[in-house]
């Protein structure tokens, strides 16, 4: 099921709520003393609400659980991946002054 806001995510409950999903899963790779981070979660916020029921979008902090962070190589945050029938099909690195655009233009997309 997709959700009007983010999921906070855990290591054990990855392959339930990204890789099974039925609908294309934002995954926000983050921790909260991340300055960065903490600009992107209003436009991670209004996405969820934007297209609820086209896709989920999730939250998962990087130092909390480090699992799926190390086997998606994630090396700097805040990492946007997008994954689509259990596969990463795209993502977004760090936030620009074009960044809630570029994320729009991807997620739009893969819900075609």
């Amino acid at each position: 099921m997709a959700h009007g806001s983010p999921v906070e995510l855990t290591d054990s409950e990855f392959v339930d709520e990204v890789l099974c999903s039925d609908v294309p899963v934002v995954v926000d790779y983050w921790a909260p003393w991340c300055g960065p981070c903490r600009m992107a979660s209003p436009v991670i916020e209004k996405m969820a609400a934007e297209y609820q029921g086209q896709i989920k979008v999730c939250k998962l902090n990087i130092d909390e659980q480090r699992e799926v962070a190390t086997k998606y190589g994630i090396m700097s945050i805040p990492t946007f991946h997008i994954f689509k029938d259990g596969v990463m099909v795209d993502q977004v690195g760090g936030v620009t002054p074009t960044f809630e655009a570029d994320l729009r233009q991807k997620i739009e997309t893969h819900i075609r």
